[in-house]
């Protein structure tokens, strides 16, 4: 679907690497969307029109492995709710937030909003700024609300200056390797 929905617009780089999902969702404690997977298994870790990470499982860097990204966040936002240990709760139905890109340069993530009861395929797109308290829903998933944002049809405070300013003629992915450098 992935090849349909964002390869025309977005043309991906060489294959990613593979990813383990059945190490990767028990590392999490929790299944993954497959809108998500499809997006991590066509690009692999990088950059969506010099905006919006996308982050993947076992990254070589550590900005974009969505592992210690979880980890990062999650402190982050119990910091915030004074909450320690619970802002992310999606498994055993509990709800909570988990981060799948961040904007470029803001501070800003996207998380999924993962409701009690609710299969991953549900799970709805939450932006936070970042640098502030504030929160935008979007219902829908994560390859959709990539799609709207590059398309500029997302209705968002955030990325209308992806069209105001850039303009962007063509889109494009880079993938981390390309740009932050070979790791290892």
């Amino acid at each position: 679907m992935v090849g349909s929905i964002l390869r025309a617009p977005v043309p991906p780089a060489d294959p990613p690497p593979a990813v383990d999902w059945a190490q990767a969702e028990r590392a999490l404690d929790a299944a993954l969307p497959a809108d998500y997977k499809r997006l991590v298994e066509t690009y692999g870790d990088g950059l969506f029109d010099g905006t919006i990470w996308l982050l993947v499982p076992d990254s070589a860097y550590d900005d974009c492995d969505l592992h210690a990204q979880v980890t990062a966040r999650d402190e982050v936002l119990a910091d915030l709710l004074g909450v320690r240990g619970q802002a992310r709760r999606p498994a055993g139905g509990g709800g909570g937030v988990l981060p799948w890109a961040f904007e470029e340069g803001t501070g800003a993530f996207l998380y999924w909003l993962a409701r009690p009861g609710q299969r991953p395929e549900e799970w709805t797109v939450l932006y936070n700024e970042g640098r502030g308290p504030l929160w935008e829903h979007h219902d829908m998933g994560c390859l959709a609300f990539l799609l709207a944002v590059l398309t500029g049809t997302a209705e968002t405070e955030y990325f209308g200056y992806l069209y105001e300013v850039l303009k962007p003629t063509a889109h494009r992915f880079a993938t981390a390797d390309q740009i932050l450098g070979t790791a290892g």
